[in-house]
């Protein structure tokens, strides 16, 4: 019988829902980077948006997801790749292999444990912030969410706090956590209308001036069983 509550769970889990990342694990320090470390909030996202305007980035990351109601912690780790708008590929290396990869338009899940591709519509999947859409392109920040700068966090470090300006259950908040050395976006903290959370931290972050294409579209393998994401709703 097809897995799919469990494909779904660790779908959703990334899209919905990371330690703060230490020093020696921040990239370099950009040659923009103003003395005074005391920037209002504009200030801040500008130069995160400045700090992405680039073609794409790559990063290693180290996921925890909570559900509240029962209990349960999962990790997983892998390496994702971006490229402004919208495209995203997640290679999960544990503890189960894993792919999820957009071109903007399209969805792909691939298990190849389970020799199992899911495909959908990006855009359903990614409203609101889900899926860290907005990691492609910096500057959705300021589109889609209402932003707040935390007066508590990490030494080193500023934490924004977004709203999503379209309420959904599926993200009520979300927590940023920058780099005051790099202005690199080092931790993502979501959270759902239950409570639920889920935290990415991210390192090794490579900026890249060129990004190949073909990272983000998914050739299905011959005899790889194809599922249809928007087919399984009531599974």
């Amino acid at each position: 019988m097809i897995r799919f509550d469990k494909i779904l769970f660790l779908f959703l889990a990334l899209c919905f829902f990371g330690q703060i990342a230490s020093a020696d694990r921040l990239s370099s320090k950009p040659a923009s980077m103003p003395d005074d470390l005391s920037l209002s909030l504009v200030e801040i996202i500008t130069h995160v948006e400045a700090r992405y305007s680039v073609s794409g980035f790559s990063a290693q990351f180290f996921q925890t997801s909570t559900i509240k109601a029962m209990d349960i912690t999962d990790t997983a780790s892998g390496t994702a790749y971006f490229k402004r708008p919208g495209k995203m590929r997640w290679k999960y290396e544990a503890p189960e292999r894993q792919m999820i990869i957009t071109d903007g338009n399209t969805l792909w899940i691939y298990r190849p444990d389970d020799n199992q591709v899911m495909i959908g519509k990006a855009p359903s999947f990614f409203k609101g912030g889900k899926g860290f859409s907005f990691l492609s392109d910096m500057k959705e920040i300021r589109q889609k969410f209402k932003m707040s700068l935390e007066k508590e966090g990490s030494e080193g470090f500023w934490v924004l706090k977004l709203l999503p300006k379209e309420k959904t259950v599926d993200i009520v908040k979300i927590f940023l956590t920058i780099s005051k050395a790099t202005f690199d976006v080092v931790e993502i903290a979501t959270y759902n209308s239950y409570g639920d959370q889920t935290r990415f931290v991210f390192s090794h972050i490579q900026f890249k001036k060129k990004i190949d294409d073909s990272l983000f579209h998914f050739n299905i393998p011959k005899g790889v069983e194809v599922l249809h994401l928007d087919e399984q709703g009531d599974m």
